[in-house]
Formats: structure tokens, C-alpha cells, sequence
């Protein structure tokens, strides 16, 4: 059957990025006014106007046809994007992207060391990903078995790569928890005997920790970005109990092929 006129000019549309596309899936009717974006599976191919969006923090093109980055190279305030599973073989625009703290290019076609050179001046670069075994993405680039090291030596201020946390980094948050811990430790004790404080006062009203229903965007973006971080999760379940369940099933067989062996 032969797409409908409607269908032809639906997809020409999602080949490129318009503003029409981007004040519809943001709901915003000024291009600068758009923080965040998620643009995923679409068919994209050019990114047209989206340099446009130049307040834009996170972005989400994964699951596209991008070659071109050219449009994000005006994305000064970016923190955050997704470019998974698209084409993209040159990372040179990202360069002037001073505020990228998170990059996900796993299953695109980056070949070589080389190519990630120009993000060595991005300050706060943070967490990179360039393969993800969750869904089988890669690069050509992760065939080098000593790529890890190479660019953990690129980016010494890099605390995740590929998922996966870099062993002596990214542990502020632990370390302070710690901190806290000996220093509530050392203050039940004196002389070598528990204090005990009758008259502590909590640090907070009650109901003060209870979630409440907001308005503000960078928080319905957050709770988003949970529930998908969630959903993958319980993907890497279904499977993990998939994988083991097969596992158990065939080492049974084996095992009941062998007691009958004479």
C-alpha cells in the first residue's frame, strides 16, 4: 500500500528539525525559552534550527540518522546529551559546548582515539559513554584493547566511563557521607561514654521531606529522567532472570542426560 500524502510529509518533516517540531515537543513557543528536549527515534537526519535553542541544558537525539553536529556547536549551556545510536563519526562542534558534563555517543561509527581529541578542552566533561552493553551500541574506537586507559589519561577529570565509575574518582559524595558519619560518631561519645540527648530537636518540621507536586520544569525533567533510568533497569532485570532461568534450564538437561548414560 502507498504511503498517504499526509504520511510523506510527516516523515520529510521528522527528517529535519524545524521550529514547528521543536515548540511542539517542548510546548514552548519561543525557541530560546527551551531547556530541555527529547527528540528520540524520529528519523532525524539534519538538525536544522536547533542551534536556535541556545538556553538548551539537556538534549536527547538517540535512536536518529545524525551525521552533522554542526547545529549544537551554539549550544553554550548544554550539560547534558544523548546521541546514541545515530551515525555520527566527528565530534569537532562539540568542542565550543563549554558546559557538557554528561555525553552519550555509544552505537555510532567514531573511529579513533583521535576523533574524541577535540573534547580534551571541555573543562567539565564528566561522564562519557561510547558503548553500552545494556543495548549492544558500540564504536569501531572500542575495538583498541587499550582505548580505556588512553582515554582515562585524555580526561583526567572523567569520573564515569562507559557506566562504569572510575576506580579512585568521583567519590565526593562518599567521602562527605563519611565525614558526616565520624562526625556524628564523635559526638555521642564523651570520655569514652555514650551522650545521651533528651532535649534534640529535629532539624526540620515534619512533612518537610514529603514530595511535592511541582510546576517547575527542571524538576518534572528530573523525575522523568528517573523514571527511564528505572525502566532501563528493570529491562537489565528481565533479562538477567531470563539469561539465568535458560542457564539453570540447560545445566539441568545436561545433568539428567548424564544419569541415564549406562
Amino acid at each position: 500500500m502507498m504511503e498517504s500524502k499526509r504520511e510523506r510529509e510527516q516523515d520529510a518533516e521528522y527528517e529535519k528539525v524545524t521550529a514547528a517540531l521543536l515548540k511542539s515537543r517542548s510546548g514552548e513557543f519561543d525557541l530560546e525559552s527551551i531547556l530541555f528536549l527529547k527528540l528520540r527515534n524520529l528519523g532525524i537526519q539534519d538538525l536544522g534550527c536547533i542551534g536556535e535553542c541556545i538556553n538548551l541544558e539537556r538534549l536527547d537525539l538517540s535512536g536518529n540518522n545524525i551525521t552533522n553536529l554542526a547545529p549544537l556547536a551554539s549550544l553554550r549551556l548544554l550539560s547534558v546529551l544523548n546521541l546514541s545510536a545515530n551515525r555520527v563519526s566527528n565530534l569537532e562542534p562539540l568542542r565550543s559546548c563549554d558546559s557538557l558534563q554528561n555525553l552519550n555517543v555509544a552505537g555510532n561509527i567514531i573511529s579513533s582515539i583521535e576523533s574524541l581529541h577535540c573534547l580534551q578542552s571541555l573543562r567539565k566533561l564528566e561522564n562519557i559513554r561510547l558503548k553500552d552493553n545494556t543495548y549492544n551500541y558500540t564504536n569501531p574506537v572500542c575495538r583498541n584493547t587499550v582505548y580505556r586507559n588512553i582515554i582515562l589519561e585524555m580526561f583526567p577529570n572523567l569520573k564515569t566511563l562507559d557506566g562504569e565509575r572510575v576506580a579512585g574518582r568521583g567519590s565526593d559524595l562518599y567521602q562527605l557521607c563519611k565525614d558526616i558519619d565520624e562526625t556524628i560518631k564523635a559526638g555521642m561519645y564523651k570520655n569514652g561514654q555514650i551522650v545521651e540527648h533528651n532535649d534534640c530537636k529535629p532539624w526540620v518540621q515534619d512533612n518537610y521531606w514529603e514530595i511535592k507536586k511541582s510546576n517547575n520544569a527542571i524538576v518534572e525533567e528530573a523525575y522523568k529522567q528517573f523514571t527511564d533510568v528505572l525502566h532501563e533497569c528493570r529491562l537489565l532485570n528481565n533479562r538477567a532472570t531470563h539469561v539465568i532461568s535458560q542457564t539453570e534450564k540447560s545445566m539441568s538437561l545436561k545433568k539428567q542426560s548424564k544419569q541415564y548414560v549406562i
